[in-house]
């Protein structure tokens, strides 16, 4: 076992519990370093959904999971780490935690289910090869030493959180096996913006929000929740779901943020009105102060060619339907991603039409099998990426074993 992230330590777990005596190899001082920061160190360790819901997040190769979601779903998963000792509970829009907030408990309650299944764990240990005879895997070398086996799971991740160990290892060992593997883009990461009007605002918090994405006359995204306007563009929850989506080709997306999205253009010009009402001496910046916070409206204000002299009896229909049509739609031009230090997952990896969807088995060599990131599969924000870790993981642990 190459790797000692979610999916590497299900695999070893698994196969362990089927009887076979199971080697983890982890490069890092500890395992789950990624686990270990992932939730804002909360650890969204599921989504409580079911079947068809989880292959609706999953926005590369949803069709290669189905076995691996039958045989390990999100119920499992809550009842395997409860079993294991860890109360869990479920927050919005059915994101799973533990219920003590502490992605450590997860750690740690995966490392005492490895011990008492009697997986030896070598950490700070880096493979170098996957050692092969006659078409089979015999053994694994590392800097130090050589391990022998007849079945090797690679489950190293992908490039995302470079500094947790994810460097791409994985892909050297399954190309060196004759596999594919499909060029790696950052994604569940912050996108940058050719508009610099959310570089002032950086650090502020759009809440109950609707962002909506084009391409063209398209559609591709649209859903309501929270982001965060940077320095360099946008952030936050709703735009990490949406840099999946358009991971592959994210310039020239055109973004619509409706800061209103509970009311009609009809019903904020209704309140617009309302709110105005017998101020006429007053500047509209004024009159609209409960509108939005202070500097988003001053923005807002100024994308509308409003300045903070205009005054309320001077504020014309045209000027009004400007101000809606802006805060029904705050548009944004994609420039691209950030980088892969702030990418959550990788999208890209091991070709999947290789591999076995039953087993996780390599359909190159014998004794190969791929787990978790390494894979070319990803899914939204949401406990989904997690899932397939487990998922996978869980599904090569019994095909190894």
């Amino acid at each position: 076992m190459i790797g000692g992230g979610p999916a590497g330590m299900m695999a070893a777990y698994t196969a362990a519990s089927a009887g076979r005596r199971v080697t983890l190899l982890e490069k890092n001082e500890k395992l789950g370093k990624k686990l270990y920061i992932t939730g804002k160190d909360r650890c969204n360790v599921c989504n409580a959904c079911d079947g068809d819901r989880f292959l609706e997040a999953v926005t590369r190769n949803p069709r290669f999971l189905h076995s691996a979601w039958a045989g390990f779903d999100s119920a499992a998963v809550m009842s395997f780490l409860e079993r294991a000792g860890l109360p869990l509970k479920v927050e919005r829009g059915g994101r799973v935690f533990p219920a003590s907030d502490k992605s450590s408990d997860v750690l740690r309650a995966m490392e005492n289910l490895l011990h008492t299944a009697g997986v030896r764990v070598f950490l700070g240990a880096v493979a170098r090869e996957i050692r092969v005879t006659n078409g089979a895997v015999i053994g694994v070398r590392t800097e130090t030493r050589d391990f022998s086996c007849d079945a090797c799971i690679v489950a190293t991740g992908g490039q995302s959180y470079p500094q947790t160990g994810s460097t791409g290892d994985g892909y050297a060992f399954a190309r060196a096996a004759g596999h594919t593997v499909t060029p790696s883009q950052p994604s569940l990461v912050p996108l940058t913006t050719k508009e610099g009007w959310p570089y002032a605002l950086a650090g502020a918090s759009l809440r109950n929000v609707r962002l909506t994405a084009r391409r063209k006359e398209h559609i591709l995204f649209s859903e309501i929740g929270e982001m965060l306007l940077t320095h360099f563009g946008v952030s936050g929850p709703l735009v990490l779901s949406l840099s999946s989506v358009i991971a592959d080709e994210p310039a020239g997306v055109r973004l619509l943020i409706d800061l209103k999205p509970g009311l009609t253009a009809e019903q904020l010009d209704a309140r617009l009105l309302r709110d105005l009402a017998g101020q006429a001496r007053r500047s509209v910046r004024e009159g609209l102060h409960g509108l939005l916070p202070a500097r988003l409206l001053d923005t807002v204000c100024a994308l509308a060619s409003l300045d903070n002299g205009t005054r309320v009896g001077d504020f014309s229909k045209a000027q009004r339907a400007r101000l809606i049509e802006l805060l029904k739609g705050m548009p944004l031009t994609v420039l691209g991603t950030r980088g892969f230090d702030e990418a959550v997952v990788t999208r890209g990896g091991v070709a999947v039409r290789e591999v076995n969807a039953s087993t996780m088995a390599s359909k190159k060599l014998r004794g190969l099998y791929f787990a978790g990131e390494v894979l070319d599969v990803d899914a939204m924000t949401g406990g989904y990426n997690l899932q397939i870790a487990w998922s996978t993981g869980a599904c090569a642990g019994r095909g190894a074993g």
